[in-house]
Formats: C-alpha cells, sequence, structure tokens
C-alpha cells in the first residue's frame, strides 16, 4: 500500500538564485557594521499539486 503512495508523489527541486545586486547590498551593509556575511546556497523542494514546500 505504501508503495502505491509514493510512487504518486512528485517532488519538485529547485535551487535559490541570489541576485548579484542583493549580494552587493549586503556586503556593503556587512562592512559598514565590520562583519563578514556567510551566504549558503540553497534549494527549494516542493510537493506536487500540493501546497507544501520544503526549504533547505
Amino acid at each position: 500500500m505504501s508503495e502505491r503512495l509514493v510512487s504518486m508523489v512528485n517532488i519538485i527541486k529547485q535551487e535559490i538564485d541570489m541576485a548579484e545586486s542583493l549580494k552587493r547590498r549586503l556586503d556593503i551593509i556587512c562592512d559598514f557594521c565590520n562583519t563578514t556575511p556567510k551566504i549558503i546556497n540553497g534549494s527549494i523542494r516542493k510537493v506536487d499539486k500540493t501546497n507544501l514546500v520544503y526549504t533547505k
């Protein structure tokens, strides 16, 4: 029963892209505050035909 249920679920993975202008703005703000930013690229996983979203 659970095998049929899993085959019906379609998970879509999308990479999150950050605009260069946003990165520059963050760098300017962090320079002003004397800190260094640590930007980690992530992804969004959506379950098809639902409103469920998982951000990593």
